[in-house]
């Protein structure tokens, strides 16, 4: 399955003697207070995103054990250069009725840091998107499991009065955690281009429509969720 990302958010975080015993699990070396700074991550809950989608309960309690140890990069660049700050801690949280996945995180204070350090403190860098790959991505109008088999539902698209969500099961992966300028997003409205909505019906007979759709369908769910419909 392809990575799907989803945005997350930086908040305070002090280092205590608790905390510290987390680091230092990650570390090489025993690491004192002065030398770390921590922060937390608000990375994905089970409310509906943009991409209409929402992870389920037993996911994120999936994802928060996968999560502990995966760097904190930017941009989503995966080398050493990037590489900002680990992932030491991992919990879900209540968060209004809704459940939510923090992650903890730290990295050395220095010259180098310095300036991403301030950035955070000040509020300026506080955005983050946080990399996964699920099992299961199963539609909410007909059951169907996307992973393995495109149902033809399209997420955001309301059916007899029920908007069809894509909920995310099974936790396999966690990549990393980026700070980013903007959450990075999957791309919307692939299907459109494909001779769904905004397809003129003059250029081919239903069938035929009816047919590209499904084949659009098909490809962007096997892009999207990593599934093998052959």
């Amino acid at each position: 399955m392809d990575r799907i990302l989803k945005s997350a958010r930086l908040e305070g975080q002090t280092a205590s003697k608790e905390e510290l015993a987390l680091i230092n699990r990650q570390a090489l070396r025993p690491l004192e207070p002065e030398e770390v700074f921590t922060f937390r991550l608000a990375a994905c809950d089970t409310k509906a995103d943009r991409d209409w989608e929402r992870f389920t309960r037993n996911a994120l309690e999936g994802l928060a054990k996968r999560f502990v140890g995966r760097p904190v990069l930017r941009d989503h660049q995966w080398s050493a250069g990037t590489q900002t700050a680990r992932i030491y801690a991992a919990e879900v949280e209540e968060a209004g009725g809704d459940a939510r996945l923090m992650l903890r995180a730290y990295m050395l204070r220095n010259d180098t840091t310095e300036p991403v350090i301030d950035a955070i403190e000040a509020g300026i860098l506080r955005e983050a998107s946080v990399g996964c790959a699920m099992g299961k991505a199963v539609c909410s109008i007909c059951g169907a499991d996307k992973a393995q088999t495109a149902c033809g539902h399209i997420p955001g698209r309301e059916y007899d009065g029920e908007t069809c969500i894509v909920e995310l099961d099974e936790a396999k992966d966690a990549y990393e955690c980026s700070l980013v300028a903007v959450p990075a997003q999957p791309e919307a409205g692939v299907v459109k281009a494909y001779g769904g909505e905004g397809h003129s019906a003059q250029e081919e007979t239903e069938d035929e429509s009816a047919f590209l759709l499904a084949q659009a369908m098909q490809e962007q769910e096997e892009k999207r969720y990593g599934g093998n419909f052959t």
